[in-house]
């Protein structure tokens, strides 16, 4: 390194090595310029002045001098080495590993390098590479335990297991007995846990254990260590002994589901296997003992209530519902939720609430007690019957029931928060958002109100206020660009879901790449744990985060915001937004004097925006001043409005790259596949298309949506030509192959296969609206049957055994679609009239079909609460009288003078 160079510049080189390690930049450019002067074309020195630039945010010239160092020697490890470093710090991994390998041709040895590239190879996932250069780092540099353990680790994830065993007993073989010092026993603990989880995985249980307790006295973490011993225990069927661990477990922790479950498991009373009346006998009693001896936990009362039925379930719920109303805990009905998915107890709770609210009017106390309740009780029991009615679909009444508890107590937040949530549930989104804004003024300082606020406001499209409310609790105010650097994603796909329904394709576009861009950093994340997890030996966490990596793609968020770009792109497919030329010629045929008009209009616009952005950047750069004086300016965004993102020449080309991430970390989606069916139809790759109708029908053979998409593709298969090329001919023979597999059309035409869907379910509304219209597509001829198919469905009570009792059928999502069908695809503006007035009278609260008490009727109770200015603007509060800016609900001229 510099070894080319007189002494004097070779210890200037090693001072430019030295600089940029200590991030001294300034100092090493010095340096390089002086070397530079006596030897213009000294390779290294270019290749390090290069990497110091590229450090101070001047790449163009790190680049080029990086090359120009390269191409003067080519022979110098440290050339190659910066060149490396140089693409790895723009995550251009694949050519840094390149780069690392040359540079090892020449200098095989080398420990920094082969260090970077050890990271950048786990990374990459290059596993078989990753234990070849763990294996060169050991033997080079045998006395460091970082290179042991990382030996180990990449035999590990390159599934090998027993080896990575091996490998730690080596290890453990060259310590003394007296090992370790007091200094390092968490981390040598740590790596004594980790060769037990690795025993356990490779299946040699009976060893595992025994290390385990050979090794207790030098395992720090004794929790994990029970935890572990447990659960060896378990696999092993030593049940009796385990049984006795889980309670000493739960001696230390008595609120740890997983210690009930494991315990549960080992008498042989886990709920999984099904249970008999004596098990959930025998469960109970083992309940009421472990109650008696944990009187202080929760969950030793509120498990029993999943597993419990009729009079005993009514009996533990009721003993557990009492003290939590009376303490007034808001999260009560959370808590009870799961429960309205097992058969009866939804209807068992409704009684039993209904009586303590009996009760509690009639003589001011529950039920068999001559104690007296605090007031507040039946306020918390309104409140947990208007839940209850809302998650059954009854809204009128649980509305009736949250204004009762508002008029009785108009102080409390949480009674807002619900009405809100109800009236979204009822179909009426801009009253939502009001009354959650009243919620979120009685408490300035709750953030989670504030957020829940700016979810109603984008659920009922009012983005600019929900963007002023929503930054009302980001860093020194910095607007919507300190949203996306917390990586607030569930306001960037609830904002881009908006703009979506709004038509601006541009904007939701722009926020749903930016979640995608977000995981994307998520992976980048990971890079900089490779070598730290190793050096404080946290290998059992590392392993489990590079595992949850690798299936980072499958989480929910990603799934929407991938879902709804392809949807974007899909639409404008569909209907291409017109290109600059095609503005002026439309522009050129009015005549001069709107033509005059709309240019004024454009330049006014234009001159807006500009100064919006200019102001956003003054703001941003005011509060972007460190400590020191120093400004961290911000780049403003050059396309705001996402309008660059619209002039993408092949739409479906992008939704293809988002739809692969899909198919490969959502493989178990409907969505999935009816996104990939459509894209695919749109790029005539018939037998893509076949796929995903494949898929469907292996995932939900009787979902609407894979009746509908497998009519259409064989409908559009039977209206295609004749093959002609050799390749035509190859997917028709495919097809022909395939279909007397698919049960759904064997020995059936399209026009069978649809009537025998509709006998199969023709009391859902949702399958009848997808036979009505594929009828439609097969015969257009047809289409007054069709809509007779969607106007004679029924609005039937749901199955009496369901899990909620008696509830009708029809959802308001699915009464709108089927709106939108009638409209849009059977194109009949009458049925559509018909069908909006009929829903109404389901859904009197739904502003959609303009129900008599929705807010979209003049007259009605929410129009009043509605019709509040707009959120967000000059008058947001930041404290002071409630009176001033809460419009009324309910009787909030109780709390007049109150203030926050």
């Amino acid at each position: 390194m510099g070894a080319s160079l007189p002494p004097k510049e070779a210890n200037l080189f090693k001072l430019i090595v030295k600089s940029y390690e200590s991030k001294q930049y300034k100092k090493g450019l010095k340096a390089a310029d002086t070397i530079l002067k006596k030897f213009p074309d000294h390779g290294e020195t270019l290749s390090m002045k290069g990497l110091t630039l590229n450090c101070m945010d001047r790449k163009s010239e790190a680049y080029e001098l990086v090359r120009l160092g390269l191409k003067n020697d080519l022979k110098s490890h440290v050339c190659w080495h910066v060149y490396g470093l140089l693409y790895r710090s723009d995550r251009e991994y694949r050519e840094a590993i390149k780069c690392y390998r040359n540079a090892l041709r020449i200098d095989p040895d080398n420990i920094e390098i082969l260090r970077d590239l050890s990271l950048l190879q786990a990374q990459m996932r290059d596993l078989t590479g990753f234990v070849e250069t763990r294996q060169k780092l050991l033997s080079l540099k045998p006395n460091h335990r970082m290179n042991w353990i990382g030996f180990a680790v990449a035999h590990h994830l390159n599934s090998d297991g027993s080896k990575a065993v091996e490998i730690l007993e080596a290890y453990e073989g060259t310590l003394d007995d007296d090992y370790p010092p007091d200094n390092e026993r968490c981390e040598h603990g740590e790596m004594l846990l980790y060769k037990i989880s690795l025993l356990e995985e490779c299946g040699s249980l009976e060893r595992a254990i025994e290390e385990l307790r050979k090794k207790e006295s030098k395992i720090v973490d004794k929790l994990t260590y029970k935890e572990q011993e447990v659960s060896l225990l378990v696999k092993l069927g030593r049940h009796e002994e385990g049984a006795e661990l889980y309670k000493a477990l739960l001696s230390i922790n008595p609120d740890n589901y997983r210690y009930y479950e494991g315990l549960q498991k080992c008498v042989g009373l886990h709920a999984e296997n099904g249970l008999s009346s004596s098990d959930i006998d025998q469960l109970d009693a083992l309940y009421k003992s472990l109650g008696q001896q944990y009187t202080w936990s929760s969950a030793v009362k509120r498990i029993p209530l999943d597993f419990l039925q009729g009079e005993k379930f009514h009996e533990a719920v009721d003993n557990y519902i009492r003290p939590l109303l009376t303490k007034g805990v808001p999260s009560l009905f959370s808590d009870l939720s799961p429960l309205y998915d097992h058969p009866g107890k939804a209807d068992i709770l409704e009684k039993l609430i209904l009586e303590l609210e009996h009760s509690l009017r009639i003589s001011g106390g529950y039920p068999g007690r001559a104690e007296k309740e605090p007031p507040s009780t039946l306020m918390w029991t309104l409140f947990f019957l208007a839940q209850h009615y809302d998650r059954r679909g009854q809204y009128d009444v649980a509305l009736s029931k949250i204004d009762e508890a508002i008029e009785h107590t108009p102080t409390v937040i949480d009674l807002y928060s619900v009405k809100s949530r109800i009236l979204k549930h009822a179909g009426d989104l801009a009253a939502a958002a009001t009354l959650a804004d009243e919620a979120r003024c009685m408490d300035l300082a709750d953030r989670y109100i504030n957020s829940e606020c700016v979810k109603r406001m984008l659920q009922a499209d009012q983005v600019a206020s929900a963007e002023k409310t929503a930054v009302l609790f980001t860093k020194d105010g910095d607007q919507h660009n300190n949203l996306h650097d917390m990586q607030c994603m569930w306001y960037e796909l609830a904002s881009g879901e908006s703009y979506f329904r709004q038509g601006d394709l541009g904007r939701a576009l722009k926020k749903f790449l930016a979640v995608e861009k977000h995981y994307a950093d998520i992976t980048e994340d990971q890079f900089d744990f490779h070598s730290y997890c190793l050096r404080k030996m946290t290998l059992r966490a590392y392993v489990a985060m590079l595992k949850f990596q690798d299936r980072l793609h499958s989480h929910a968020y990603f799934h929407k915001a991938a879902a709804g770009a392809i949807r974007c792109y899909i639409k404008l497919f569909d209907s291409p937004s017109k290109s600059m030329a095609e503005e002026e010629e439309e522009m050129s045929k009015l005549p001069p004097s709107q033509r005059k008009k709309m240019r004024q209009k454009q330049k006014k616009a234009e001159a807006r925006a500009k100064k919006e952005a200019e102001v956003r950047n003054e703001e941003s750069s005011a509060s972007n001043v460190s400590k020191s004086g120093k400004r961290h300016v911000k780049p403003v965004d050059p396309d705001p409005n996402g309008e660059k993102l619209l002039q993408v020449e092949d739409p479906l080309l992008e939704a293809t790259k988002y739809l692969k991430l899909l198919q490969k970390h959502s493989p178990n989606s409907l969505e999935t596949h009816l996104l990939s069916f459509e894209v695919n139809m749109r790029k005539k790759k018939i037998l893509l298309a076949l796929q995903a109708v494949k898929q469907l029908l292996r995932l939900d053979a009787e979902n609407p949506d894979s009746h509908r998409c497998l009519v259409r593709f064989f409908h559009k298969v039977g209206t295609m030509t004749a093959p002609v090329t050799d390749t035509e001919k190859l997917v028709w023979s495919v097809l022909e192959a395939e279909r007397p597999f698919i049960s759904q059309l064997h020995e059936k035409n399209l026009t069978e296969a649809n009537k025998i869907f509709f006998e199969k379910h023709k009391g859902s509304l949702m399958h009848r609206a997808a036979v009505a219209e594929m009828l439609f597509v097969l015969e257009p001829n047809k289409k007054r049957e069709a809509i007779k198919l969607i106007e004679d469905s029924t609005n039937n009570p749901a199955p009496i055994n369901g899990a909620l009792g008696p509830v009708k059928e029809w959802k308001l999502k699915d009464c709108i679609a089927v709106h939108k069908l009638l409209g849009a695809v059977l194109d009949d503006p009458d049925a559509a009239l018909r069908w909006k007035v009929h829903c109404a009278q389901y859904f009197p609260c739904s502003t959609y079909f303009e129900g008599e008490r929705s807010s979209a009727m003049p007259n009605s109770v929410y129009s009043q609460i509605a019709k509040k200015p707009e959120n967000g603007d000059s008058s947001h509060p930041e404290g002071g009288n409630i009176a001033d800016f809460v419009t009324s609900n309910g009787k909030l001229e109780a709390f007049k003078d109150l203030t926050v």
